[in-house]
């Protein structure tokens, strides 16, 4: 098999990144539109990752938020988001790079994205400060379900957001 100098996997998955932070920049901006909102599960302990001791404790390996309609300060920057969310009444902030992130998910019309988790996972929890505080908010994120084996022609049941791969929708 040749060699690809080119790189096209790491090219598809920068776009695909891209993809979603200017969806998170766009909701920045403009808010949600409709009844859009997104489950995002990401590497707690990857680099640059910034949650309170607190949450890490709690989420030790990933975590998933949810961004419906209690959240703040959506920050969107070309390596990362920042946001303001309340979990169990307190306030938090959480920054995450987008290299961190598993999965994008927007069950509104059941649009996902599932990121090669190996590429996320750098070993440093020194990179977990504490999150600084933000105001009052009412949003209680769910675990993200662990991935289990699915058969091809039937999905697996899990609680919480389901990641779709495309292949599903695709005739055969």
């Amino acid at each position: 098999m040749a060699t690809d100098h080119i790189r096209y996997d790491v090219l598809a998955r920068d776009a695909l990144r891209g993809v979603l932070r200017r969806v998170l920049a766009d909701a920045a901006e403009h808010g949600l539109p409709g009844e859009h909102h997104f489950f995002i599960t990401f590497i707690s302990t990857a680099e640059g990752v910034k949650l309170s001791p607190r949450l890490l404790a709690q989420y030790p390996e990933e975590m998933t938020v949810i961004l419906q309609h209690q959240f703040w300060d959506l920050v969107v920057t070309e390596d990362r988001f920042e946001v303001g969310l309340s979990f169990g009444g307190i306030p938090e902030r959480l920054v995450v790079p987008f290299s961190a992130i598993k999965s994008f998910f927007d069950p509104s019309v059941q649009f996902g994205l599932q990121f090669d988790p190996s590429e996320a996972v750098a070993e440093a929890p020194a990179a977990n400060l504490p999150a600084a505080p933000a105001p009052s908010a009412l949003t209680v994120p769910s675990p993200a379900p662990s991935p289990a084996p699915e058969k091809q022609d039937e999905p697996a049941k899990t609680e919480g957001a389901e990641v779709v791969r495309l292949d599903r929708f695709r005739k055969k």
